[in-house]
């Protein structure tokens, strides 16, 4: 059943729904478009990726993921692989100790119940099924479930990172004090579904370089105008 708040949207959308419009034509002005496909990793690959990426930065993940695929090219070979060498493998990524059990749980989990290592099944499934699955693996969260969703599988799902999290709230697109997973549902109601992957990546990008979580360059702003923030850093830093 969709909870109260996110009805609340669906029923009166126009003003959400607009804004967030307003904001992902601003930030495509500002950074580019996006097409999904731009990402080229199976499901699989895709989620072994993505949980290297949990709580780090995009080159300690490369790093890490590059290092892994170097050792041990298979998935079977990182799944019959001691904990010890794939800890080995990923330290650069950060939180070797454990993501590197958690990588070797999900692959057993995949090939027990699967018989080979491949999340090519969850093609045909719809994203609520296929979510479920993904997110019922441990150490596999919504945002991550999504990140295959999205970019591996082309479903439309809607990653809600750090800097997603913290744009959108600032923005008011979403409540203060939404949690991701509250997050993700409200931008799944009010984005339409082909402006996913753009939008995503582009409040990455936004975040990353201008609505940062310290000291946020407002001054630099293309959707200042756009944003509820309170405390907005109106100038730059002397």
């Amino acid at each position: 059943m969709v909870t109260t708040s996110l009805q609340q949207v669906l029923e009166t959308p126009n003003h959400a729904k607009a804004k967030a419009l307003a904001v992902h034509r601003r930030l495509l002005a500002e950074y580019g478009p996006h097409q999904p496909g731009e990402h080229t990793l199976d499901p699989l690959s895709q989620l072994i990726n993505t949980i290297l990426s949990q709580n780090t930065s995009d080159v300690n993940r490369d790093r890490a993921y590059q290092t892994l695929r170097s050792r041990l090219p298979t998935w079977e070979q990182v799944r019959t692989a001691s904990v010890t060498a794939i800890e080995d493998a990923i330290h650069t990524g950060g939180l070797a100790a454990i993501k590197a059990p958690r990588i070797k749980s999900v692959l057993e989990r995949i090939k027990s119940e699967r018989g080979d290592l491949s999340l090519d099944f969850l093609l045909d499934q719809p994203v609520a099924q296929a979510r479920d699955w993904l997110t019922s693996l441990k150490g596999v969260g919504h945002k991550t479930a999504a990140c295959v969703l999205l970019f591996a599988m082309h479903k439309p799902a809607f990653p809600v990172d750090t800097h997603v999290h913290r744009v959108t709230r600032r923005l008011g697109l979403v409540p203060e004090k939404s949690s991701t997973k509250r997050t993700c549902e409200l931008l799944e109601a009010m984005v339409a579904p082909e402006l996913y992957y753009a939008f995503h990546l582009n409040l990455i990008a936004h975040g990353r370089q201008v609505c940062k979580s310290h000291r946020p360059r407002c001054y630099a702003c293309t959707i200042e105008d756009l944003c509820d923030f309170r405390d907005k850093n109106l100038g730059p830093l002397q």
